[in-house]
């Protein structure tokens, strides 16, 4: 695919340290909400992967016969996902790029039917999160679901984590919320209680 890319945050080099070893959060499997959500028949595609990290959903939504790009601004965590997907012989594709400018790939020529984000949004900042919505609006086509899970918010004043509320706002009327559950986030060492929640473009 023939872009420009965008341009580097600082934080790349925050999660390519991460990578250098094996983050608490990178289990060796897909997160059991999606593994749900595929079994449950609700992934169509093309498939786009937010924040794929070493790419353990992208490679198992391929492995079932779905059509996935993952993207991470890590270039580390897109290397190990590429190297793994080749590996387990899975065709998954995956892209450094930083989730903020989905736009661009609009541009380009690209547009999805269903996005994953297992525990991106949860980390971005408040003006972030608005961004992402509307980066998001010019990839997914109307009928077609965002499906995030990340940690549920233990503070109403904190901005890490998220709750069904929040999402309801940020995402406004051109989207309807399908579903909210409470679940939870496995890690290497333990789980959080988390959300998983699924917003249907109008």
């Amino acid at each position: 695919m023939s872009v420009t890319p965008p341009p580097e945050r600082p934080i790349a080099e925050v999660y390519d340290a991460a990578y250098a070893g094996v983050p608490n959060w990178d289990v060796g499997r897909p997160q059991a909400a999606f593994v749900h959500l595929e079994e449950a028949g609700l992934v169509a595609d093309p498939v786009l992967d937010v924040g794929c990290g070493t790419g353990e959903l992208s490679v198992f939504l391929a492995r079932r016969g779905h059509r996935v790009l993952g993207i991470d601004l890590s270039p580390l965590a897109v290397r190990q996902a590429r190297e793994k997907a080749r590996w387990r012989r899975v065709p998954a594709e995956f892209l450094v790029w930083d989730a903020l400018y989905l736009s661009t790939l609009a541009d380009a020529g690209l547009s999805f039917r269903t996005v994953v984000d297992s525990a991106m949004f949860h980390v971005l900042g408040d003006a972030e999160r608005d961004r992402f919505v509307d980066e998001l609006e010019t990839v997914v086509e109307p009928g077609g679901l965002y499906c995030t899970l990340g940690d549920a918010r233990r503070d109403s004043r904190a901005v890490y984590g998220l709750t069904p509320a929040e999402l309801r706002r940020r995402f406004g009327s051109e989207w309807e919320m399908v579903f909210a559950v409470e679940t939870r986030f496995d890690r290497r060492w333990g789980a959080t209680p988390a959300y998983f929640v699924g917003m249907r473009r109008r």
